[in-house]
C-alpha cells in the first residue's frame, strides 16, 4: 500500500462525494468544441465515461491510501459544523466496512457508463441519462461516506429521484408504474426511517454516528431503542428489500434499463444492509436484540419466497422474465445477508457484508448478460429465449453461453467464488447467535436457509439448462457473440467474483476489525 498524508486522504474522500454532482452539472451544459467529436451526444456519453473512470482512480487511490493495518479505525475523516442548532455536521470517514462499498459503487458505475457509450438505452437525450447517472453515484458514495444520521438520511434519499427517472424515461414496457412503485415505496419507508433517526438524535443530544456507536445505546432508555430501531428498520427494510416489503423490486428491474438494472441491484439495495450494520447494530443494541428474531424470521421466509418464485418463473410455459426471475433471486439473497446480520455476531454480520460485495458483483453481472440476451432476442421472455428444444446458447454463442452459466453457478453459491462466503458465514454466525437469542429459533432458521440454496441451486441450474443447452435447428443463424465492449465491462466483475472466492481475506481482513469494534460498542 501507499503512503498517503491525512489532509489528501480527506481530501480524496470528499473528492469522491462531490465531484460527481459537478459532472452532472457539466453534463447538462453545451459541450466545448473541441470536444464535441461525432455528436453532442458522443460527446456527453463520453463525459460520464471519463467523470466516473476519475472517481474510480480516486476510490482506488484512498483504497490503497487507507491503513489497512488499523481498519476499525475512521480514516480520512472531515468533521464540519454545518447546523449548529441541531448539532448536524458534515462528518465524512471511511472504515473496513465503508470502504468496499465504496470502491464496488465506484466499479460499476463506471462500468455502466462504459457500457451506455457503446450501448445508450432507448429514450430521450443522453445529457439528461449521464447527469442522472452522476447524481445517483454521488448519492450513493455519500450514504457510504458520511457519519452524521441527518447526513445519511439525505444522501440515502438523493438516489431516489434519479433512479425514478431512469426508470421511467429509459426503460421499457410498464416502466412509468414501475417507477411509481418504486418512489412511493421507498419514500413511505423513508418518512418512517427519519423518524427513527429524529428520535434517536434528540434523545441522544448527538447525530454523530461515531459517537453514538461508541455509547453503543447507553444513552438511550431500552423503550426508545424499540421504537428507533422499528422505525429506522422498516426504511431500511424497504430499501433491502426484506419480504414482505419486496414487491417493488421485480417491477422497477423488470422495467429497468440494463444499467438501471445493475445499479439498483448492485448497489442501491447495499444501502439498507448497510444501515443495519453502521446505524442500527451498535446505536440501538438493546432495540436489535428485541426485534433481531423477528428480522431472522422475515430474512429465511424471503429466501423461501425469493427461490420459489424464480422457479415458477423458470418452468416451462409460465411465461417467466428472465430479468425478473434476477430480481426475485435478489430477494433471496439478501435474505442471506439479513440473516448473518440477525445473528449479532461477528462471524454473521462479517458473512453479510461478504455476501454483500458478492451479490453486488455477481447480480450487476448477470443483469449486464441478460440486457445483452435481450437486446440480441428482442427480448427477456424465458419460454422464447429456450424455443422449442432449448436456445442452445452455447453453440450459437458460445462465449455469451459460458458466462452465462459461470453467473448462474456463482449466484448459487459454488465454492471458490465469491457467492459462497458470505452465504457460508451468515448461516455459521446464526448456528451460534448472540448471548440472549433463542438458539433453537436460529438453528431452525439455519435449517430453512439451508433448503433455500438447495432451491437456488435448482432454479439456477433450469435456467441454464433452458437458455444455454439444447439442440440449435439448422436454419437458426449464429447470434453476435460477447462484444469488444461487453468484454471490457463484465471481465472486472468476473475476475472479482473469481478473487474474493479464492481469496475471502482480502475482504474478511478489512471488516472484521471493524465489526468486532462495533459489536463492542466502540472498543477495538
Amino acid at each position: 500500500m501507499i503512503d498517503i498524508s491525512e489532509s489528501v486522504m480527506q481530501f480524496l474522500l470528499a473528492f469522491i462525494v462531490v465531484a460527481p454532482l459537478i459532472g452532472a452539472v457539466a453534463a447538462l451544459l453545451p459541450a466545448p468544441p473541441g470536444l464535441k467529436g461525432k455528436s453532442p451526444d458522443q460527446a456527453v456519453l463520453r463525459h460520464g465515461v471519463t467523470v466516473t473512470g476519475v472517481i474510480l482512480i480516486a476510490v482506488i487511490v484512498l483504497a490503497l491510501g487507507f491503513d489497512h493495518g488499523h481498519p476499525s479505525k475512521m480514516q480520512a475523516t472531515t468533521d464540519i459544523q454545518w447546523i449548529p442548532a441541531l448539532n448536524v455536521h458534515i462528518h465524512l470517514g471511511i472504515d473496513g466496512i465503508s470502504l468496499p462499498l465504496l470502491v464496488l459503487t465506484a466499479l460499476l458505475t463506471f462500468l455502466c457508463a462504459l457500457y451506455s457509450y457503446f450501448k445508450m438505452p432507448a429514450g430521450p437525450s443522453p445529457k439528461a441519462f449521464v447527469a442522472l447517472l452522476l447524481v445517483l453515484e454521488s448519492g450513493t458514495l455519500a450514504t457510504f461516506a458520511v457519519l452524521d444520521l441527518v447526513l445519511f438520511f439525505l444522501a440515502f434519499e438523493m438516489v431516489l429521484i434519479p433512479m425514478y427517472f431512469l426508470i421511467a424515461r429509459w426503460g421499457g414496457d410498464q416502466r412509468a408504474a414501475a417507477a411509481w412503485k418504486f418512489i412511493l415505496y421507498t419514500l413511505l419507508g423513508s418518512v418512517v426511517m427519519l423518524l427513527g433517526l429524529l428520535l434517536v438524535g434528540l434523545k441522544s443530544g448527538t447525530f454523530d454516528m461515531v459517537a453514538l456507536a461508541t455509547d453503543n445505546g447507553r444513552g438511550l432508555t431500552t423503550s426508545v431503542q424499540v421504537i428507533a430501531v422499528l422505525a429506522i428498520g422498516i426504511g431500511l427494510a424497504v430499501k433491502t428489500p426484506m419480504f414482505p416489503l419486496h414487491s417493488w423490486l421485480p417491477d422497477a428491474h423488470t422495467a429497468a434499463p440494463t444499467v438501471g438494472s445493475v445499479l439498483l441491484a448492485g448497489v442501491l439495495l447495499k444501502m439498507g444492509t448497510y444501515g443495519f450494520v453502521r446505524i442500527v447494530l451498535p446505536i440501538a443494541p438493546h432495540g436489535m436484540h428485541t426485534f433481531a428474531p423477528y428480522l431472522a424470521a422475515f430474512a429465511v421466509a424471503g429466501i423461501i419466497y425469493g427461490s420459489l418464485a424464480c422457479l415458477a418463473l423458470a418452468k416451462q410455459g409460465n411465461k417467466g422474465d428472465l430479468k425478473r426471475l434476477i430480481a426475485y433471486s435478489s430477494v433471496g439473497h439478501m435474505g442471506f445477508v439479513l440473516l448473518g446480520i440477525s445473528s449479532m455476531t461477528p462471524t454473521g454480520v462479517n458473512g453479510a457484508l461478504f455476501a454483500n460485495i458478492a451479490h453486488g458483483l455477481i447480480t450487476g453481472l448477470l443483469f449486464f448478460l441478460v440486457g445483452a440476451l435481450k437486446d440480441r432476442y428482442g427480448t427477456a421472455d424465458l419460454d422464447t429465449l429456450a424455443g422449442a428444444t432449448g436456445a442452445a446458447l452455447y453453440g450459437r454463442a458460445p462465449r455469451l453461453g459460458g458466462l452465462l452459466a459461470f453467473a448462474a453457478v456463482a449466484s448459487l453459491g459454488l465454492p471458490g467464488l465469491a457467492g459462497f462466503w458470505g452465504e457460508m458465514l451468515a448461516m455459521f454466525g446464526a448456528f451460534d447467535p448472540a448471548a440472549g437469542l433463542s438458539r433453537p429459533a436460529y438453528l431452525t432458521f439455519v435449517a430453512i436457509a439451508a433448503f433455500g440454496t438447495l432451491l437456488t441451486a435448482a432454479y439456477l441450474l433450469v435456467v441454464v439448462r433452458r437458455v444455454c443447452m439444447g439442440g440449435k435447428p439448422a436454419e437458426e443463424p449464429r447470434l453476435a457473440d460477447i462484444q469488444g465492449y461487453e468484454f471490457a465491462a463484465w471481465s472486472p466483475l468476473v475476475a472479482l467474483t473469481v478473487l474474493a472466492g479464492l481469496w475471502p481475506a482480502v475482504l474478511l481482513g478489512l471488516t472484521d476489525p471493524a465489526v468486532q469494534k462495533l459489536l463492542a460498542g466502540g472498543k477495538s
